[in-house]
This record gives C-alpha cells, structure tokens and sequence, in this order.
C-alpha cells in the first residue's frame, strides 16, 4: 500500500529530477501512439474494405495478422535500431509500433463489413446501386462501429507497447519505469505504470464512447423498438 502512495505522491510532486517532465513524457507517448495507429488505419483499413467487400484475400490476411501478433514488439524495434541506424531511432519505433496496430485494425475493417446483413446490400443492388455505392452507403456505415473496435484494441495495444521507446531513448511515459528500476526508485516505476494506465483508460473510454456514436441511427431505433417490445410482453410478476 506505501509503494501505491509513494507512487501518487512522486506523481503529483512532479519532481522527476534530472528526467523529461511528466506532461512532456506524456506528449511523447501519446504522439507515438496516434501517429502510429494513423499509419497503420491508413494501410489496414482499405486492405480489410477490399477484402470484406469482395470476400478474397481473407485467409492470407488473417495468416499474415496471426504473424504479425507473434513478432516480439521489443526484439524487433531493437533490431531495427541496428539495421535502420542509432539516427533513425523515431523511425524504427513507428514501424514497430505500426506493424502491431495493422491486425486489429484490419480485423475490425473486414469483420465489419462481413457482419453486415446480406438481405441489405441485395436490397440495396436490387435498387440500383453501383458496387462503389453499396461500398459507401450499406458496407462502410454499418461496418463502422467493429472498425471502431478494431482502433480501440490496436490503440491500447501500442499504447502500452510504446512505454519500450524509452529503451533507445525516445521517451515517452516508459522512461519513469526504465529509468527508475536500477535507481531502485519504486515509487517512479510504479508512477510510470499508472501513468500509462491511465493514459490507456482514457484513451479507451473515448473510444467506447465514438463505438457508440457511430452506430446506425436505423440500427439503434431497432434495438430500442426490440427491447421495448420485450419489456411489454414480460408478465408481470
């Protein structure tokens, strides 16, 4: 319990001694984590379209994610350190963290267009539309909300993973915690930890709430109809 108030304590004195201080730590850590799940929606979310709207190429994505998930995030940023140089360090890190953001992304651009009703894109090609419009206003509108849910996992892993950027000093939130185990400063890693912790649940809880806002006005009148249905037909006891 004493390490947990050590921990609050070092936090709110904001006494990080010879380190990057707390708010600029926290600013490397989240530009980290947002450019590099930019880049890896970028690449993952028209690749999962292409592959949920035309049902090919599913297999070889889900082999490559699976491959991708089982790259230890720590050996290959060092081994692009060595193979990129000591002065492209920023660059080694964002391709390390992107290669672990793109399958959940993927996943959640793919899943979501393959949850999406078939009867509604043959109603809707029965009316007419172009396979570029059933894409925009059937496929993408109702795939969102497990898109959305594929940034929320990509986001918090990378996340959590960035805290090994301050490993080739690039800072970030995981320099309180590298920094602060051979000092034997328990209450800096502790302080580090909860940091990035609440960076993640913050981070989550905004993605929870986009999750939500993102559904389909039509699909949640549905589901408010159902579930008033259900409550009126309940006996009453």
């Amino acid at each position: 319990m004493n390490f947990i108030i050590d921990a609050f304590a070092w936090i709110f004195s904001g006494d990080t001694g010879a380190y990057a201080s707390i708010p600029v730590a926290f600013g490397e850590h989240l530009l980290f984590t947002l450019v590099s799940v930019l880049i890896a929606a970028v690449i993952a979310i028209p690749i999962g379209w292409a592959i949920g709207h035309t049902g090919r190429g599913r297999d070889i994505a889900v082999a490559l994610s699976g491959a991708a998930r089982a790259i230890p995030s720590f050996g290959l940023l060092v081994l692009l350190v060595l193979l990129i140089g000591v002065l492209h360090k920023p660059e080694a890190a964002i391709i390390t963290f992107v290669l672990l953001g793109i399958p959940s992304i993927l996943a959640g651009a793919y899943s979501g267009f393959e949850a999406v009703d078939r009867s509604v894109i043959d109603a809707g090609r029965a009316m007419g539309m172009t396979g570029w419009q059933v894409l925009w206003r059937i496929e993408v509108p109702l795939g969102l909300p497990l898109l959305v849910a594929g940034l929320r996992a990509a986001t918090l892993q990378v996340v959590a993973t960035v805290t090994i950027a301050a490993y080739v000093d690039l800072g970030g939130l995981g320099l309180y915690i590298i920094a602060g185990i051979p000092l034997r400063n328990f209450a800096m890693v502790l302080g580090g930890a909860i940091l990035v912790a609440a960076l993640a649940l913050a981070l989550d809880g905004l993605f929870a709430i986009a999750q939500r806002l993102v559904v389909s006005r039509g699909i949640r009148v549905a589901a408010q109809t159902l579930e008033t249905g259900s409550a009126v037909a309940q006996p009453a006891t």
